[in-house]
């Protein structure tokens, strides 16, 4: 583990990825606490530019945008965040079963994981939010992992296919070693590495998709995202006004955050992939 570790720091994607994931999620937490006020509160006229007192201006309602920025990158990371965890846990779960277990558990959950990737995850992740009258952001977090779970139990699947008839794992079964305890000590050390990448992209994936639902007018009620900030800026039609600071920050935020993720991923595809590697 240690080993890994020191493998990891030496490469520049994997590095550049972290700090700057570091940083971002630093700054969401230390600002608040040092700048205390409603970011729903109006102190300025609409749409008024950058000034010393308001660094991204104002948005379409007068208030502070980049303390919305910020409250705005903290709900999305935490969507992601929690999106991540619930589409790679039923993916790891789903994909365990199927790759271990084979036969007729594997053809039904593979039928069930097919059946979600024809269907647009996209089109059933507005369909089940239009349905809600009421939407939290830990309401949208889990319908989006609920609708990105296949690809995850996909990769897992052809991951434990690979393991199950290795030697290490036969000497379990002829040891008398139960189901559950060969997937968890003999099988899931293996692929740890690519479930934690599964993850991360995962978390980047729900990032992108909360703030494209939210631009529709779908996401969390009662709070900030980076796509509410893009759908105020879009319903007040701010690019016609002319206030790209509205709009572009928040997009900007949005690649920055994505594109730290995927660095880390692929830093961390070059060291555990042995094709790449090699």
């Amino acid at each position: 583990m240690t080993h890994s570790i020191g493998i990891l720091m030496k490469s520049p994607k994997f590095l550049i990825g972290s700090i700057t994931s570091l940083l971002m999620i630093l700054l969401v937490m230390i600002y608040p606490l040092i700048n205390t006020k409603d970011p729903l509160e109006m102190m300025a006229l609409a749409f008024q530019p950058p000034n010393s007192d308001l660094i991204l201006g104002s948005d379409n309602f007068g208030r502070d945008l980049f303390l919305e920025l910020i409250y705005g990158i903290r709900t999305s990371i935490m969507v992601g965040l929690v999106a991540g965890l619930c589409a790679t846990l039923i993916g790891l779960v789903i994909g365990l079963a199927c790759g271990y277990i084979g036969g007729f558990v594997d053809n039904i959950l593979t039928a069930l994981t097919n059946m979600f990737i024809v269907i647009p995850s996209f089109i059933v992740l507005i369909l089940i939010s239009v349905s809600l009258n009421s939407r939290s952001s830990f309401i949208v977090a889990l319908i989006i992992g609920l609708t990105s779970w296949p690809w995850t139990a996909r990769a897992v699947r052809a991951q434990t296919t690979s393991l199950r008839n290795r030697d290490h794992v036969n000497i379990a079964k002829i040891s008398g070693h139960s189901t559950p305890k060969i997937i968890l000590f003999e099988i899931l050390p293996y692929i740890a590495s690519y479930v934690v990448m599964a993850f991360i992209l995962q978390v980047a994936s729900g990032i992108l998709s909360e703030a494209s639902i939210s631009m529709l007018g779908l996401g969390p009620y009662n709070t900030i995202s980076l796509g509410i900030i893009m759908n105020w800026a879009l319903v007040f039609e701010a690019p016609v006004a002319g206030a790209w600071w509205a709009f572009i920050p928040a997009a900007f935020a949005i690649a920055i955050i994505t594109f730290s993720l995927y660095m880390i991923n692929t830093g961390m595809d070059e060291i555990f992939n042995p094709k790449i590697r090699s």
